[in-house]
């Protein structure tokens, strides 16, 4: 078996004082290094997607003129409209400056089309244009991913659902996510939709203690 850790979008935007910051957002940043170092002693590899915004992506409340958090409609897709976020090559799109970013292998990037919003690491919402991702992943003959991330609710839940709908065995390490929860149980809910497609949910200390 062939086994990735991917890690959706520990960007600075989605953390402390960042533009569209999740609630302890920061705190995965731990929970990721953590499995970072155990994925690197096993052989594991390590991949990273980044939201990857132009300047003027349409999801972004500012192009609508718009509050933050709205919702409306974009490239025919339902659509919350954020503040402006992960904009290429900004401070704000970098990965976390704690997160050991030396043993990632391979980034993806995702989110760069303007026209429509890409919560997935794999697919844009309207499943019309794949990302690297699936590809790169079939290439190196990899077929069970343990994945974590930001935000819960929208790009790990996304994600976690194509990756399954794709064919891989997707193992979700819960205290590595954390969610915007625009509604309160909206993290609760994505869990139970990752669970009901087939995703298998671990905190860190129970994957470990799993794995031996």
């Amino acid at each position: 078996m062939v086994r990735a850790l991917l890690l959706v979008d520990l960007q600075n935007d989605f953390c402390a004082g960042g533009a569209l910051a999740v609630p302890q957002g920061d705190s995965t940043i731990d929970i990721a290094n953590r499995l970072i170092d155990w994925c690197a002693t096993r052989g594991d590899v390590i991949v990273a997607s980044l939201d990857w915004h132009p300047i003027n992506h349409g999801s972004f409340a500012s192009q609508r003129q718009v509050a933050p958090y709205s919702q409306g409609q974009l490239d025919g897709l339902a659509q919350t409209f954020w503040p402006d976020h992960c904009v290429q090559n900004s401070e704000g799109a970098a990965l976390h400056p704690l997160l050991e970013q030396r043993a990632i292998n391979k980034t993806f990037y995702k989110g760069e089309n303007p026209q429509v919003d890409s919560y997935s690491a794999f697919f844009d919402n309207g499943r019309r244009q794949a990302t690297e991702l699936n590809a790169w992943l079939q290439q190196n003959n990899i077929s069970d991913l343990i994945i974590m991330g930001l935000a819960t609710d929208y790009c790990v839940k996304f994600t976690v659902l194509d990756a399954l709908d794709l064919g891989y065995t997707v193992n979700v390490i819960t205290d590595g996510c954390r969610g915007v929860n625009i509604q309160p149980q909206d993290s609760t809910q994505a869990f139970m939709e990752m669970a009901a497609a087939g995703a298998t949910l671990y905190t860190l200390a129970d994957w470990l203690e799993t794995q031996g």
